[in-house]
């Protein structure tokens, strides 16, 4: 006994050291549990079948009270040769170590052997503290909350201030002053003056903030696992490729419930970044150029348009793009009705055919490169090509209907054409089945 209240000792040193700083949750193998004992940040839950190791330390304790006088040099010469140990594993430094300077090695090994769950005290209030910090840049936003718009003036004044921009309905802006009953603002590459009655600022655009804000994760590996759970076993849903943008339904610990074609699913934040995106001021030049641009690109399209086009896809089997195109219909009607030629076709992948296979971007692409129009092959970026629609009850035959991870084009009636799923192909739904982000016109 008393070997084993010199090695009890020597090994309590390390103990004490190694794990103070970890926050281990470790269960035995009992379903009886007899007592529940906090020691050196681990908190072990012990079945009847099991010695608690609070009472081998009283047992060696009180042993070695009899026999301290003794065993005072024995006990030394352990503790030493212990501190030697330590020194020689670089484990230790003049703070006790976190569980982020312990190697994976250790800290598998600790799992593996006491079935304990392991998790990082700093990385978790890293998390929080971001999560706090950017609720707390909240409360610097000024957002709009108006029927329309409201004008952005180079003065505090409705008489004088020339106006220079406009803030829309849930945009938002930065706050830089208060200068009576206005805010000036910062807001894309506008500056300038609102008036405060039609905005809110402060506490009461922390909670508006979260509503008007989209949650966006970008993939940034080749191609992004979407799985049913947030775990590397879970089954996977579908497949997304990099740089598309998906909107976020939950944050998890270390995974992101997200939303595409297949249903909601999770991906891992190591393959994605987060950013919350706002609706910023549009300048007045820049809506004078925006609007001059998307007239010449309609203008360019239609030209292309009715120039006509080879078939598609080299099949004899589906009308050409060129004997959609006449003179009483628009060309975004030619392209709806050209689009629905192939329906029933399969889905693929990272696939551009019409025939033979496209995914959602890829049958997007394909159709509109028939009316000489370059789109790229990404969900996410054929949220900005275009002209935007006010919503989809706006929408006309031929507009792009963008969702997270998925896109889509609008034929009327309230219905799309898309390349939905493996499992389904190119088909024909309804265009509100799920939370549409935008409608973007190209004809």
């Amino acid at each position: 006994m008393k070997k084993a209240s010199k090695q009890l000792m020597a090994l309590s040193v390390v103990a004490a050291i190694t794990f103070s700083s970890l926050s281990i949750d470790a269960y035995a193998s009992s379903n009886k549990v007899t007592s529940v004992l906090p020691q050196a940040g681990i908190t072990y839950a012990l079945g009847n079948n099991q010695v608690s190791l609070s009472n081998l330390q009283q047992a060696a304790s009180e042993e070695t009270s009899e026999a301290e006088s003794k065993e005072e040099s024995s006990v030394e010469s352990v503790s030493s040769t212990a501190e030697k140990d330590i020194e020689a594993t670089s484990a230790v430094t003049n703070e006790t170590p976190s569980a982020s300077t312990i190697t994976d090695n250790i800290l598998r090994d600790i799992q593996n052997a006491t079935g304990a769950v392991i998790s990082n005290k700093e990385d978790s209030e890293g998390e929080e503290s971001e999560e706090a910090s950017e609720e707390e840049s909240f409360k610097s936003l000024v957002i709009a909350k108006v029927n329309d718009y409201v004008n952005v003036r180079d003065l505090p004044s409705e008489e004088d201030g020339e106006i220079i921009g406009k803030l829309y309905d849930k945009s938002v802006g930065y706050f830089i002053e208060e200068e009576n009953g206005w805010y000036k603002i910062k807001s894309g590459s506008v500056e300038g003056y609102v008036k405060a009655e039609y905005c809110v600022t402060g506490d009461d655009a922390v909670e508006l903030a979260k509503e008007v804000g989209t949650r966006i994760a970008t993939v940034t590996t080749t191609t992004l696992k979407v799985r049913s759970g947030p775990g590397l076993d879970q089954e996977v849903l579908g497949l997304v490729p990099i740089e598309d943008e998906l909107v976020v339904e939950e944050e998890l610990d270390g995974w992101v419930k997200v939303s595409i074609e297949e249903g909601d699913g999770y991906v891992s934040l190591d393959y994605v970044t987060l950013s919350t995106e706002f609706v910023e001021a549009e300048s007045k030049a820049e809506e004078e150029a925006r609007l001059a641009k998307e007239k010449a690109a309609r203008e360019a399209a239609n030209a292309a348009a009715k120039k006509g086009t080879s078939k598609t896809s080299g099949s004899s089997s589906y009308n050409a793009a060129s004997s959609y195109t006449t003179a009483t219909s628009s060309i975004g009607s030619a392209v709806a009705q050209f689009a629905q030629q192939f329906v029933g076709n399969p889905y693929v992948y990272g696939g551009t055919s019409l025939t033979n296979g496209a995914d959602c971007s890829g049958f997007v692409m394909s159709v509109y490169a028939n009316f000489g129009v370059s789109l790229p092959h990404s969900s996410g970026a054929d949220r900005s090509v275009g002209s935007a629609v006010d919503g989809l009850a706006n929408a006309q035959p031929g507009d792009i209907i963008c969702y997270s991870g998925h896109v889509a084009i609008y034929i009327g009636g309230g219905q799309i054409v898309h390349a939905s799923t493996a499992k389904t192909g190119i088909k024909i739904s309804s265009a509100d089945y799920r939370t549409v982000l935008a409608v973007r016109r190209i004809f």
